[in-house]
């Protein structure tokens, strides 16, 4: 987020509550990009869950990065062809996929300019 030329909402909360969860929508719903970072960090699933409904109903505001490592957490290779799958299908719903925070950022720089 840092490199971002943008305010931004990060839904990483210590106590996912009900209100937590009714603020992530709105903003979901009222920002100007719906950014997805998934990682082999990642210990649930439901973002991906997220990124396929927001591009599907915002798809000129969906932005999903997918970086196969995370320090020394890699996704396997049968991760990384599902995650290729989820990424084709962003795009054909009309959101945009990158394989890199740097790539997604120049992107997202470039539009909010």
């Amino acid at each position: 987020m840092p490199m971002l030329a943008a305010d931004c909402f990060n839904p990483v909360v210590a106590d996912w509550t009900p209100a937590s969860m009714a603020e992530e929508l709105r903003q979901r719903e009222t920002c100007d990009i719906c950014l997805y970072v998934i990682t082999p960090k990642m210990t649930g699933v439901y973002s991906i869950a997220e990124v396929i409904d927001d591009s599907n109903k915002r798809p000129n505001k969906t932005v999903l990065v997918r970086l196969r490592m995370d320090e020394n957490d890699r996704f396997t290779d049968g991760q990384w062809r599902s995650l290729d799958a989820v990424a084709q299908m962003v795009k054909r719903n009309g959101g945009v996929a990158f394989d890199s925070l740097e790539s997604a950022t120049h992107y997202i720089n470039a539009i909010r300019v």
